[in-house]
């Protein structure tokens, strides 16, 4: 599976993902090109050896919301675990204590 339109699922294709560097510094301009239209990283070698992955910026972008939004999760649990929370209604009179009662508008 290649990454989806909304990117959710890399799968590496050897054949095109791995590039050795030299064959890289080659092909600059069309690898950098390309990294938009593909969804999945591109992994440059050195002596044999992973050296580098390249990514789109948009992709960088998903994936460091998307690693952001599992640390804010992970933090809520874990205030959660070490109950450090309140219940809506109390945070409904926090609220109305600090910026006033909200009233509906009668017509």
């Amino acid at each position: 599976m290649n990454g989806s339109e909304n990117g959710s699922v890399f799968a590496l294709q050897v054949a095109e993902d791995i590039v050795p560097i030299g064959e890289f510094k080659a092909h600059l301009s069309e690898k950098i090109h390309e990294l938009r239209d593909r969804h999945r990283p591109l992994i440059v070698t050195q002596n044999g050896k992973a050296a580098a992955v390249l990514l789109a910026p948009e992709e960088f972008d998903r994936l460091t919301t998307q690693a952001y939004f599992v640390a804010a999760v992970q933090e809520g649990l874990a205030d959660l675990n070490a109950g450090h929370v309140i219940s809506d209604d109390e945070v409904g009179r926090r609220l109305d204590a600090r910026y006033g009662s909200l009233t509906k508008s009668k017509k």
